[in-house]
């Protein structure tokens, strides 16, 4: 299955780059993260057995497929989130070629909504990479489903630095959280809980 998995991400992240060359509109581009972004995702899964991972912004599947090989592994689950019918749409069919479908649940709605209803302290590890502009406003029900010790990691930290104020201004304020900029990709904000 590795060797199939790998060669799937790897179309996966082609397709998307093809993709996102010719769209403009952000809702019809795939926004993928980098591969040596999912490489980090799988040590960060597997090194804090993170066993409930969260991710909010599926897209077509691409990072979840990291999350989820890591998170296979050590005997974890994924729950995605996406609002767009066609990504859902392809990122399921993209998970039932992956051979890691027991160990993803893929959730089509809205992420505010579905962390509201979300348990307390219910998650390990969470990886945000979606509307940057709503993360401030779920600020309380995100720190709210990360158990003590979990971690949060957000996507596009440098790259999109400026939209991601908000959010930084909060964490940093917050004295339950310990923050660290890592130049990985596009750049990830990493915060922990602290237990």
């Amino acid at each position: 299955m590795a060797l199939e998995l790998s060669e799937l991400k790897n179309e996966l992240a082609r397709l998307g780059a093809e993709n996102d060359a010719r769209e403009v509109e952000r809702g019809s581009r795939m926004l993928n993260i980098t591969p040596d972004t999912g490489e980090f995702l799988a040590v960060l899964v597997r090194f804090g057995a993170a066993r409930r991972v969260l991710e909010v912004g599926t897209s077509n599947g691409y990072s979840t497929l990291w999350l989820a090989e890591a998170a296979a592994a050590i005997d974890g689950h994924v729950t995605t989130l996406e609002f767009a019918g066609d990504k859902v749409a392809m990122a399921r069919a993209n998970f039932a070629r992956s051979g890691l479908g027991e160990h993803i649940t893929l959730v089509h709605g809205d992420a505010g909504q579905w962390l509201a209803q979300a348990g307390e302290d219910s998650i390990d590890l969470l990886f945000l990479d979606s509307d940057r502009g709503q993360y401030a406003g779920w600020w309380p029900q995100l720190r709210r489903v990360l158990r003590p010790g979990g971690l949060l990691v957000v996507d596009n930290a440098t790259s999109h630095a400026e939209e991601m104020e908000p959010l930084r201004t909060l964490l940093e304020s917050d004295a339950d959280f310990s923050t660290s900029l890592v130049p990985v990709g596009n750049g990830e904000l990493l915060a922990v809980r602290n237990a």
